[in-house]
C-alpha cells in the first residue's frame, strides 16, 4: 500500500500527484487538513526520519511559532508540534511499506520506484 500524505492546495503536493498518476502507480492521498494527522503513524515516522527532517523549518508556519517553542523542539515535543499544526510536515511524504520518501523530485521518485521492482 501506498500513502501520500500531505495538503490537497500545495503546489508540491499536485506535482507529486500528478508524476504518480502519470507512472500509473495507484496510491492513497492522506490530506491533513480533512484527515488530521495519524498519532501512531508520525510517531514513527518521526522515529525514522526524525523530527529535523520531517519538520519543514522554512516555512510560514514554523517561522510564526513562538521562539521558545523553536528553541525547544526535540523529539519529544515534535510530534505533538505537527498534531497541533499539520502545516509544520514537510511534503509530500511518501509511504510505501517501511520505506519513506520526504518531499518530491522526479529524479527521487523514478529512483524509488525502479528499486522497489
Amino acid at each position: 500500500m501506498i500513502t501520500l500524505y500531505g495538503i490537497k492546495s500545495c503546489d508540491t503536493m499536485k506535482k507529486a500527484r500528478t508524476w504518480l498518476d502519470q507512472q500509473g502507480i495507484e496510491y492513497r492521498f492522506h490530506d491533513y487538513k480533512r484527515e488530521g494527522v495519524p498519532v501512531d503513524e508520525f510517531a514513527e515516522h518521526l522515529r525514522q526520519l526524525g523530527w529535523d527532517k520531517l519538520i519543514n523549518r522554512r516555512g510560514t508556519t514554523w517561522r510564526k511559532l513562538p521562539e521558545a517553542i523553536r528553541d525547544n523542539t526535540n523529539e519529544e515535543s515534535a510530534l505533538s508540534l505537527i498534531c497541533e499544526h499539520s502545516s509544520l510536515i514537510k511534503r509530500p511524504l511518501l509511504v510505501v511499506g517501511d520505506q519513506r520518501v520526504l518531499g518530491f523530485n522526479s529524479d527521487q521518485y523514478a529512483d524509488f520506484f525502479k528499486q522497489l521492482s
